[in-house]
């Protein structure tokens, strides 16, 4: 089988060769706005955006099994999605909301493969995750953000680096909110017989 990861960020790279150790990443270029604004609903979209666009580009009749995967994550507080900062201003005042409150991280998965026959499938899903961020002052809030850590981070922050000091307590797949929820997935491309 050939697997093909359509995301171009190092943390799911990282995870997803824990669940396959070979394969291909061909990051979706596609736009990233969902018809949706229901956080589960959201990612689900996106995701399957994602899978489908690199699945529709690279799929021909004569290759392997194909199996493409797809993913997005946001951060949810008070009903609000707080996808990748602007700058660091729109950073800071996400660490901010977030700095003594529990918010929701939500990861969507689609995975579009050929079965046996050769034709094309695919199943969504979506994980969700509560984090608990401890109470932070303005200068631990102005400290982070001058890492530049939360720049490409959905939320403004990253549960695996510097942030992770602030955390006081996850409910959920951890890894799900760093991006990919590993366990889910290995289970459903079991269920699949995509594995």
């Amino acid at each position: 089988m050939r697997y093909v990861l359509a995301s171009g960020s190092p943390r799911r790279r990282e995870l997803l060769a824990k669940v396959i150790p070979n394969y291909e990443v061909i990051p979706a270029v596609g736009d990233e706005n969902a018809d949706n604004t229901e956080p589960s609903k959201m990612v689900e979209e996106l995701s399957f955006k994602k899978a489908s666009e690199i699945f529709h580009k690279i799929f021909t009749n004569e290759t392997d099994r194909l199996v493409v995967i797809g993913a997005d994550t946001v951060v949810s507080y008070n009903r609000r999605v707080l996808g990748k900062p602007a700058d660091r201003a729109d950073a800071t005042r996400m660490i901010r909301d977030l700095s003594g409150n529990t918010h929701a991280v939500y990861t969507g998965v689609t995975v579009f493969y050929t079965d046996e026959k050769g034709e094309a499938k695919s199943f969504t899903f979506h994980e969700e995750t509560l984090v608990d961020v401890a109470p932070m002052t303005d200068k631990e809030i102005e400290t982070y953000v001058a890492t530049g850590e939360p720049d490409d981070k959905a939320g403004g922050y990253g549960v695996q680096g510097q942030f992770a000091i602030f955390i006081s307590g996850i409910r959920g797949d951890y890894y799900n909110v760093v991006g990919l929820p590993i366990a889910r997935l290995y289970h459903e491309m079991q269920e699949h017989e995509l594995l």
